[in-house]
């Protein structure tokens, strides 16, 4: 019987989410008999694909080690690309996520034409050192289905086809997604959500946003709008959201939302990073913005639990550098609103994201795409390995 490229595919995604695996564990986790598992990896060994590393304990104590799989690091490289309103920021990493170099690019604009320039660059720059790229993957603010950013508030598009015209720019296949999507793939395959069945990525920052892995698999619904917790409208007579609806958890615990909300007080604010100094300071305006901010998103994160009862919860974002100043409130709220065993089921893991890291969520959708590409498992073998 050949081997098809699918079983592959699935194989690869296994080994790679896992780092190292036996090929005991790779049946046990994949539900295919022994026999099948050894006749899918002999060809992927051959080929370069996989590697045998290190050696394992013996199943059941003292014996043979079992040798480990693991795909191999340099088998590619792709480049992820975090695009913001002002700025793009690259990665060049390896299979295992791993960042070889990063750069960045200010824009002068949003203008769609300027970022894919951008992008181009960036890219140009990582091949002029000797990198094949295999594909690129990007992570922006806004929602993002078929590879179109339908729409985004942050950089003031809609219906851009940015996958399609970023391919024609750099030359290889390029996968557009929402950037916390992006970040619950990253999570999935290679962070604090490896191994997991069911879990959420909950972004506070500049946005509010949250990526979901269900089954084991991202989720985003029917047109990738699945996860969007900061248009939960949590307060119906709250302040206007860039959405254009009213009471958005986003228009509440988004940075902006936070000054604007210590200005309605009558209190002088220039920035967000002032308004972080009062609240460490002591200022009590400032201290009950990031209090009221708590509660808001602590109410968010009972509402997921209770909606989906998932094993984990990732709070990531820029706002992760102040959690010191909501988390008292935001762990109050979501005990407080979590229904039965919702919360004791659910554990909530910080996780800081820069500008970096954002890009390499982004690499990793490109990684996904390229471990479930033909070209990848197969390459220069004749269909069936």
């Amino acid at each position: 019987m050949a081997v098809g490229d699918d079983a592959k595919s699935r194989l690869v995604a296994v080994i790679l989410s896992a780092g190292e695996i036996s090929r005991a564990q790779l049946s046990e986790r994949t539900g295919l008999s022994p026999s099948r598992v050894t006749k899918v990896v002999a060809p992927l060994l051959e080929s370069g694909v996989l590697e045998e590393v290190g050696a394992g304990v013996a199943q059941g104590g003292p014996g043979r080690p079992r040798r480990m799989l693991a795909v191999r690091r340099d088998r590619s490289v792709v480049v992820g690309v975090k695009l913001a309103p002002r700025r793009v920021t690259g990665v060049l990493t390896d299979m295992d996520s791993r960042v070889l170099r990063s750069g960045s690019r200010a824009l002068d604009s949003s203008d769609p034409e300027v970022a894919i320039r951008a992008v181009g660059e960036l890219c140009a720059e990582f091949r002029a050192e000797g990198a094949p790229v295999a594909g690129v993957g990007v992570g922006l603010g806004g929602h993002v289905d078929g590879g179109v950013c339908v729409w985004s508030g942050l950089l003031g598009w809609r219906d851009v086809e940015i996958a399609d015209r970023l391919a024609d720019e750099v030359g290889v296949p390029v996968v557009v997604d929402n950037d916390v999507n992006a970040l619950a793939v990253a999570e999935l395959w290679f962070g604090a959500g490896r191994g997991m069945r069911s879990f959420a990525v909950v972004t506070v920052g500049v946005g509010v946003g949250c990526g979901l892995v269900l089954g084991g698999e991202p989720h985003v619904g029917v047109a990738g709008l699945a996860g969007e917790i900061g248009h939960l409208p949590l307060f119906p007579d709250g302040p206007l959201c860039t959405c254009g609806n009213r009471g958005c958890l986003e228009a509440v615990a988004s940075r902006d939302g936070m000054v604007r909300a210590v200005r309605e007080q009558g209190v002088a604010c220039r920035s967000f990073a002032h308004l972080v100094r009062m609240a460490r300071d002591g200022d009590p305006a400032a201290r009950r913005v990031f209090a009221d901010t708590g509660t808001a998103v602590g109410r968010a994160l009972a509402v997921l639990g209770n909606l989906l009862n998932l094993e984990r919860i990732i709070l990531s974002g820029e706002g992760m550098t102040e959690y010191d100043l909501f988390e008292p409130a935001l762990e109050t709220a979501w005990r407080g609103h979590s229904f039965s065993t919702a919360r004791v089921d659910c554990d909530l893991v910080p996780v800081p994201v820069d500008q970096v890291r954002w890009a390499t969520g982004a690499a990793c959708l490109a990684i996904e795409h390229l471990v479930r590409s033909r070209a990848f498992v197969a390459p220069g073998l004749p269909d069936g390995g």
